[in-house]
């Protein structure tokens, strides 16, 4: 565990980052089961190069995000791979929570509940980032299925507690999460909880 250079916990609801460096591994752990965490990567020398959910799902062939997937950027690079999973469900298609959306889906009453979107704004205003460099994300330990038809919906979580994911950086990485705060979807259980964070400089062990 020596090789351990950072370790925190990120509150419900609420955003965070840090820049990888390359060759390090993030660990993402959901630590009361069923959380889900929206994510956001731009390379840390340059934030024009950022997550492309499209090169994502092209180049692995599947929509889903799994053990084994390299995630893409918008230049054609490889921002990062996953080399472990205990959870085995990821989306990248459903995109995060936003207050305008809260009102479509659950009702006028709703808009103004926290949402991903504006923890993104809050967190890449750090970087000189706004709106604009929001992209579609990726949604860590959220349950979205698609069906025969092409047709998805958010459905209860399935990380048990303790469920991680290992992601090896390819290039200096900022990563940018939200904990997600969305109550009205079974994403969260309806409950938000903590989520932990590990950074190695080497790969961590497996269980």
């Amino acid at each position: 565990m020596s090789d351990i250079v950072l370790e925190v916990v990120i509150p419900p609801r609420t955003p965070w980052s840090h820049v990888v460096r390359r060759g390090q591994t993030l660990r993402l752990i959901d630590v009361a089961g069923q959380q889900a965490v929206d994510a956001l990567f731009y390379g840390a020398a340059d934030s024009a190069q950022r997550y492309s959910a499209q090169d994502t799902v092209r180049e692995q062939g599947t929509a889903y995000v799994q053990l084994g997937t390299r995630l893409m950027s918008n230049q054609g690079q490889v921002m990062a791979r996953i080399v472990a999973d205990s959870s085995g469900r990821h989306d990248t298609l459903a995109g995060c929570c936003a207050c305008e959306s809260n009102a479509v889906r659950f009702g006028e009453a709703t808009r103004y509940q926290h949402a991903c979107r504006e923890n993104f704004v809050l967190e890449i205003g750090r970087y000189g980032m706004g709106k604009r460099d929001i992209v579609p994300n990726v949604n860590f330990f959220m349950n979205v299925p698609i069906d025969e038809a092409g047709d998805f919906a958010v459905l209860d979580g399935i990380s048990p507690p303790g469920s991680y994911i290992d992601l090896v950086a390819e290039m200096d990485l900022l990563c940018v999460f939200s904990n997600c705060p969305q109550i009205n979807n079974p994403c969260n259980d309806f409950d938000p909880t903590p989520v932990r964070v590990l950074i190695s400089d080497t790969h961590l062990a497996t269980s």
